[in-house]
């Protein structure tokens, strides 16, 4: 990666990736069926992905809408199949019902992922205490991207909190990057961009026709332009 602002943008598919880095995007996240916010995709779609584009990935893994984590077994085992694919870098996050981090789950991912670098996502929105989240994650190997609107009603709400948070980086939990995401409009960034955030997540932004349409390249080179004006 570059020094300039990191622009990451969700792929559904082979074409929704080619389309994303024509644009200008520095990652993809990969995900399938966004009307459950976003779950693991196949092998195979991850497969057909890298082979489309040389930019890096992160695999969703998830298996359910909501933050809590299921199955643990079948979530490690999608992450074992995942990396012997070839997948090298994750995103995940998992709550228990009180609203804290399930470790439990996390750790035992993070393990399979064996120091491959990952996004804990927006579950951070619905936890019980953001920075008691943070601190308890700290020290797991790999974390180095929250993925974040820093409100669960999403951006519009959250800026306050994205810019607190941003000021106290290098604190301890607060090492890892703020990706922002989450009802992200372009006319948010300035106030991102002059927090010191350099770093922002879009879906929906990349795709005119909604998510029954590709994602444009047009749509990304835009948020490109913004972002390096």
């Amino acid at each position: 990666m570059s020094n300039r602002a990191v622009l990451e943008v969700i792929a559904l598919d082979a074409e929704d990736a080619v389309a994303a880095q024509t644009g200008g995007a520095d990652r993809l996240e990969l995900v399938t069926d966004m009307a459950a916010d976003g779950l693991t995709p196949s092998c195979a779609t991850f497969a057909e992905i890298r082979a489309a584009v040389d930019i890096p990935l992160r695999v969703m893994i998830r298996l359910a809408d909501g933050f809590a984590a299921g199955d643990i077994d079948v979530l490690v085992a999608r992450a074992h199949e995942l990396r012997a694919a070839g997948a090298e870098e994750f995103v995940l996050g998992f709550l228990d019902p009180e609203g804290c981090p399930d470790l439990v789950a996390v750790e035992r991912l993070v393990a399979e992922l064996d120091g491959c670098h990952w996004t804990f996502h927006r579950a951070i929105d619905r936890a019980a205490d953001r920075d008691a989240l943070r601190k308890q994650l700290a020290d797991l190997p790999g974390l180095d991207t929250y993925l974040t609107a820093g409100s669960p009603k999403g951006v519009d709400d959250g800026i306050p909190t994205l810019v607190a948070e941003a000021a106290r980086k290098g604190e301890p939990g607060y090492e890892p990057r703020i990706l922002v995401g989450g009802g992200l409009r372009l006319e948010h960034l300035p106030d991102l961009l002059a927090a010191g955030i350099d770093a922002v997540h879009i879906g929906g932004a990349a795709r005119p026709h909604g998510w029954s349409g590709p994602v444009d390249a047009a749509a990304v080179q835009e948020w490109r332009t913004v972002l390096d004006a």
